[in-house]
This record gives structure tokens, C-alpha cells and sequence, in this order.
């Protein structure tokens, strides 16, 4: 069989995305005859059907489906490559670290303070580090545990318990200890494009094995505990971040059985910089010899 080409794997997302040629084409900018022969092609190439098609409906077969989780994978892939081609030609390129505000960039900060190539730090959102790092834009990312970290190879840093935040008056904030049963039928925030893993794990209900119960949609922790303030939710949240963000209108419990949280160092897993390697040397003697108040060092 011949070898796919990447244009083709575009003229085939384009597709699959839109679910109708026209558009697809016009999303290309080309003319919708030569991408269906494409498409054809391809399918022949492949020796099998992407699509199912009729005059007014355009689907993924099964394997249309394999396709279309594997092309991405492979574009990111493609594209990472050149990002990271351009990048090495730079006159002493910094080494690209991510992580979203608060603690990961305070732990990241002070990894950088202590290592000796160039670095430059970018702040990112949540749920954004996995994806830069695996289309190139980041060489190192500090992210949560558990998370996606598909094609990324991943050294745990800290690890430390979580504690609930409840509205102050709550029924629960009357006990002194907590269990995930607790969490059981009570709304808990969602963040966006969690996994259902993910979302269990910030419900306490990896530990139960409830369904969970959803609340509002929240991108940050400020706003996380806005909503727990307003009786809208209530949350499990690193120990950390309830030392860094004590207020009147919310009180934290320990939750005993709760599975840790844990900041881990990332990369991609094809990566051969040595300045990599460097970098998670150096992360691993900060987080061993400055454990965070609260927190055990992982190992």
C-alpha cells in the first residue's frame, strides 16, 4: 500500500469535521470535484470505506472513525515536528515551559530560578499544557494529576491531599471530617473538556463509583469557589489551594479517602533534548529539597 500523505489526511479531517463536501471544500479552498476524487483515493488506498453517502447525509463509517482519532494524532504530530525544526535554528532557543496560574507556575517558577539553560515561562489554561506540548508550542509542562497525557512522558513532582470547599453554613461544614460518600448526589463543578475520569476524580466519586452530579461550568479556581460560595456546588480542591485562598464564605474539610493531587513535570515523549533532560533533573532536586507545606514529596 502506499504511503498517506498529510495533505490527504487534511482533505479527510476537513471532511469528517463538516460532514459535507461543500462546505469541507470551501473550508480548503478548493473546489468540491477534486477533493471527493481525494477522498476516494484515499479509501482505495486504504482499502476501505470513510464515509458513508447519500444525496442529503454524509457519516463516518467505523473505520472512518479509527481514522479520524489516529490523523489527528498524527497531524499534531506532523505540525510539532516543524515547530520544533524552526525553533532549533533560533540563536540559543529558550526552553518552552507551560503551566496555568497559581501553584504549578509557582513550582515551575522556582525550577527555572534554579536552572542553568535559558527559559521561557508561558502561563496557559486549563487543560491547555497536554496540547501544547504535543504540537510543539511548550517543551516541558507542569500539569495535574490525573489527566490526558496520551504521548507524554511524565515525572511526578508533589503529590498532596485534597480537602472539600463547602459554603459557609453548609450542613457538611459542621462535621470535622469528610468522606467521598459525602460528595454522593451533590452537584460538583465541571470543567471543561474533562474526561468522565476526570470528572469522577473531582467529584470523590473515583472512589465510590457514584454517577456524578453536575454543576456549573468553571475555568478557574476563583471561579470554582465563587460558585461553591453561592450554594451552587460544592468541591474538592488541592490542600494548597485552600491555603491560598482562604475566605469568609467558604470553609474547607479534609476529605479522608480522597484520591491525592499530584503536580507532574511533562513532555512529549518523542523529544531528544538534552536541555529536557536537564530541566526534569533539576524540577526533581527542587520539588526533593523544597517540598510544599503540605504536600509529600512523590516517589
Amino acid at each position: 500500500m502506499d504511503d498517506v500523505e498529510v495533505r490527504e489526511l487534511r482533505y479527510f479531517r476537513a471532511v469528517a469535521e463538516e460532514l459535507n463536501f461543500s462546505r469541507a471544500a470551501e473550508r480548503l479552498g478548493m473546489a468540491q470535484p477534486p477533493l471527493s476524487r481525494a477522498i476516494r483515493l484515499l479509501e482505495r488506498r486504504l482499502g476501505v470505506q470513510l464515509f458513508e453517502r447519500t444525496s442529503r447525509h454524509v457519516s463516518l463509517t467505523p473505520a472512518g472513525n479509527v481514522l479520524f482519532v489516529e490523523s489527528a494524532k498524527a497531524l499534531d504530530a506532523v505540525a510539532a515536528a516543524v515547530r520544533r525544526t524552526r525553533r532549533a535554528v533560533q540563536q540559543l532557543p529558550a526552553l518552552v515551559v507551560t503551566a496555568k496560574p497559581g501553584v504549578a507556575t509557582d513550582l515551575l517558577r522556582r525550577i527555572a530560578d534554579a536552572h542553568p539553560d535559558p527559559v521561557e515561562i508561558r502561563v496557559s489554561g486549563f487543560g491547555e499544557q497536554a496540547g501544547l506540548l504535543r504540537d510543539g508550542q511548550a517543551d516541558v509542562a507542569v500539569l495535574g494529576c490525573p489527566g490526558d497525557h496520551d504521548g507524554l512522558d511524565v515525572e511526578v513532582l508533589v503529590s498532596e491531599p485534597r480537602v472539600a470547599a463547602l459554603p459557609a453554613g453548609h450542613e457538611l461544614a459542621r462535621r470535622s471530617v469528610l468522606t467521598c460518600a459525602d460528595f454522593a448526589g451533590r452537584a460538583t463543578p465541571l470543567w471543561p473538556g474533562s474526561s468522565a475520569a476526570e470528572r469522577a476524580y473531582w467529584s470523590g466519586q473515583d472512589v465510590t463509583g457514584g454517577p456524578v452530579t453536575p454543576g456549573p461550568v468553571v475555568r478557574d479556581s476563583a471561579q470554582l469557589l465563587e460558585t461553591v460560595a453561592l450554594g451552587q456546588a460544592i468541591a474538592l480542591l488541592p490542600a494548597s489551594v485552600a491555603d491560598l485562598r482562604s475566605r469568609n464564605d467558604v470553609v474547607y474539610r479534609p476529605v479522608v479517602d480522597a484520591t491525592p493531587y499530584a503536580l507532574a513535570l511533562a513532555w512529549a515523549a518523542t523529544a531528544r533534548d538534552v536541555r529536557i533532560a536537564r530541566f526534569v533533573r533539576t524540577a526533581v532536586e527542587i520539588s526533593e529539597a523544597r517540598p510544599r507545606p503540605g504536600a509529600v514529596p512523590a516517589g
